[in-house]
């Protein structure tokens, strides 16, 4: 599933595609969306994963397939920040956060020697280690959710850097965002980190956002607290925030609270696909 090696950018790369696709086959297909027709098998060490593939018999795991093969393009360009895929009805009822930043790698000197030596960055063997972890939590989070509404719409939305993104650039199956800029969320949401995975180029980090009465398990040690009702576009996007952790890697701040929503003449270039009725799922 995982390159061998994870030392240049291109592997970097392939890591964060690969990530993205198992993540996304990961909540349709436990959220019950497509059928099993739509899904090969893999396997992760002895978690069974189920991953979309291209099923001419059904529309909409094909139309999810573009929809990722569109965020890739942006991924190579390194364009996209962020990748918001939601359930709603006339108000969002999930959603879910994939945020990227790209690094540029700087080799770092061993102090500590008598000698100028180069060391390298982090551990393919860890990096592989954070990518096992996050899949695992994801898959038993979904596990723990309560069912959907039947009559609901999927949605995502790419959002990007706008200092390195043309205006008039749009990834495959992407248009240009054209709905309001606040998006009221159901209920009481509750904000849960799922993980990230840093490499020496690139940083994924992802959360899910649902209804408090949906989370089955209280999952204290995933929780981010304050989560908010109403989330701006701006708001989604928001500025980025060092945060220490043990691994002393500076994360993207993705909390959405609306104290943190930039004015209009900051606000970030938005795009969407044709949303997409989910009525006849499985």
């Amino acid at each position: 599933l995982f390159p061998e090696s994870i030392t240049t950018e291109q592997q970097s790369l392939v890591l964060v595609k690969r990530l993205l696709a198992i993540s996304m086959s990961c909540i349709t297909y436990m959220r019950g969306l497509f059928p099993e027709s739509s899904y090969g098998t893999r396997y992760l060490d002895d978690l069974c994963l189920k991953i979309l593939r291209e099923d001419k018999s059904c529309l909409g795991s094909l139309q999810i397939v573009k929809w990722i093969q569109g965020c890739f393009d942006a991924l190579e360009k390194q364009y996209v920040s962020g990748f918001f895929h939601f359930f709603n009805r006339v108000s969002f009822t999930e959603m879910y956060q994939f945020k990227f930043k790209y690094k540029k790698k700087v080799p770092q000197m061993d102090i500590s020697s008598n000698h100028r030596e180069f060391v390298a960055g982090l551990c393919s063997k860890d990096v592989k280690q954070a990518s096992r972890l996050l899949l695992r939590t994801l898959y038993l989070l979904m596990q723990d959710l309560g069912p959907l509404p039947n009559d609901i719409t999927l949605s995502m939305k790419l959002l990007y850097y706008n200092d390195v993104t043309p205006k008039d650039y749009q990834p495959p199956g992407f248009k240009e965002d054209g709905s309001p800029g606040d998006m009221l969320f159901a209920g009481d949401p509750v904000n849960l980190r799922v993980g990230s995975v840093s490499t020496d180029f690139h940083l994924m980090k992802v959360r899910v956002t649902a209804e408090k009465k949906r989370v089955r398990k209280v999952y204290s040690n995933l929780i981010q607290k304050n989560g908010p009702t109403e989330i701006s576009h701006q708001g989604l996007d928001c500025e980025e925030e060092e945060e220490e952790e043990n691994t002393e890697i500076n994360l993207l701040n993705l909390a959405f609270s609306q104290e943190e929503v930039v004015g209009p003449e900051k606000k970030r270039k938005v795009s969407e696909p044709e949303k997409l009725p989910l009525n006849g799922r499985k």
